[in-house]
């Protein structure tokens, strides 16, 4: 059973969405929690896993929560995501750009890149896939998205004295977005970031990696067909030194994901993303 728990610090209530699970050596059920979902008052549908989405239990929830204030962050994130498709497809970074400032003058930078940004570029890559858009149109999206966030990452600042961590893509992966978004984000909340983000040789990483010691590794693998390099990558990695290694991307995003030498990560929010860092370093 999956159901939304709420817990109060101070005035606001915070949401976690648990399921119950079985102890057969205690007999009796307890709680897991599968994802920490912020202040209800913020909380939408699209912060639910996609497998609980439409549970009419959790939405109901949700529903209770300011639903005047759920439903005008839906519509707002709903014309955002319009409007940023439209522009990126048409080649427009100005308008881009314009649109990120009006979505976070009212939300949150990380707010766009995980429910504007995200799903925007899946759905582009999904078009081009099934052939409703053609690989110009693909080409000129994914590149001013890619701008899109290089300016982005030079307006924000960070202190870098969290923990170093080396984003990488495996060798024939030449989608770098993913790596850019990380990059800022986790600028943002203070860690060293080395973005090795276009394709080198394995043997570089491996030598960047003797000679800066970071503490954790990121692989992010966009298509598919990149998945068995990047096997071979965090596999090399694993063989050349003893560091935690987390591989995430769209490729990633599937229901048959083959086997790494390191952490897989899916479907999570960027929120989550230093709290896993934490988590394998220490």
């Amino acid at each position: 059973m999956v159901y939304i728990r709420a817990k109060k610090v101070k005035s606001d209530q915070y949401l976690y969405l648990v399921k119950s699970v079985w102890d057969s050596k205690k007999s009796t059920s307890k709680q897991e929690i599968i994802k920490y979902l912020g202040k209800a008052s913020d909380v939408v549908k699209d912060d639910i896993p996609i497998d609980y989405r439409n549970d009419p239990k959790v939405l109901s929830v949700l529903a209770a929560y300011n639903p005047k204030d759920i439903k005008k962050r839906e519509d707002a994130t709903k014309k955002s995501k319009q409007k940023l498709y439209k522009k990126l497809t048409e080649g427009n970074l100005h308008e881009s750009l314009k649109t990120y400032d009006e979505y976070t003058n009212v939300f949150s930078s990380t707010d766009f890149f995980d429910k504007i940004l995200k799903p925007v570029m899946y759905r582009i890559g999904d078009e081009w896939a099934t052939g409703k858009i053609n690989i110009a149109t693909e080409h000129v999206a994914s590149n001013i998205a890619q701008t899109l966030v290089r300016i982005i990452m030079d307006k924000v600042t960070g202190s870098g004295k969290k923990k170093k961590i080396l984003i990488c893509v495996p060798l024939g992966e030449e989608h770098h977005l993913g790596c850019d978004v990380l990059e800022t984000y986790l600028t943002i909340k203070g860690f060293k970031i080395y973005n090795m983000g276009t394709s080198i040789p394995t043997e570089s990483i491996l030598s960047f990696i003797d000679n800066n010691n970071p503490d954790i590794v990121l692989v992010s693998i966009t298509l598919e067909d990149n998945l068995a390099a990047g096997q071979r990558l965090v596999k090399k990695i694993k063989e050349h030194v003893n560091i935690p290694i987390l591989v995430g991307g769209y490729a990633l995003q599937t229901n048959s994901t083959p086997k790494f030498a390191g952490e897989i990560i899916q479907n999570e929010s960027l929120e989550e993303i230093p709290k896993i860092l934490r988590k394998n370093h220490n």
